[in-house]
């Protein structure tokens, strides 16, 4: 799985992505122009919890990237964690984006 690892890419993303959400998972996703690949960043902020909370978010929302089928090619994706996705299963989780993910990117090359 691509990863955003660039602060100038997630800034990007984060600044002119188009954002969707649910209770368990927000994203921001823009399109990328290369339609061979596709990123995607976790998120889970320092205002939800402590370590440990922060990192089972991030598991949870790794999972169920792969469960949804991310990264979706031609777009990089920010995964944000809410306050709800700690004590998600993964597999709510995956069905949330798949929703949300359609709205933000379009179903057309889901």
């Amino acid at each position: 799985m691509d990863t955003i690892k660039s602060k100038a890419e997630f800034g990007r993303v984060f600044s002119a992505g188009t954002r969707a959400g649910s209770r368990l998972v927000r994203i921001a996703a823009l399109p990328t122009g290369d339609l061979d690949t596709g990123k995607v960043a976790f998120v889970a902020a320092k205002r939800l919890g402590n370590a440990v909370w922060r990192n089972r978010a991030k598991r949870v929302l790794r999972e169920a990237a792969r469960t949804a089928g991310l990264p979706r090619r031609g777009h990089a994706i920010i995964l944000f964690a809410t306050s709800h996705t700690h004590d998600a299963h993964p597999e709510q989780v995956a069905k949330s984006l798949v929703r949300i993910v359609g709205e933000a990117c379009g179903r057309d090359d889901a």
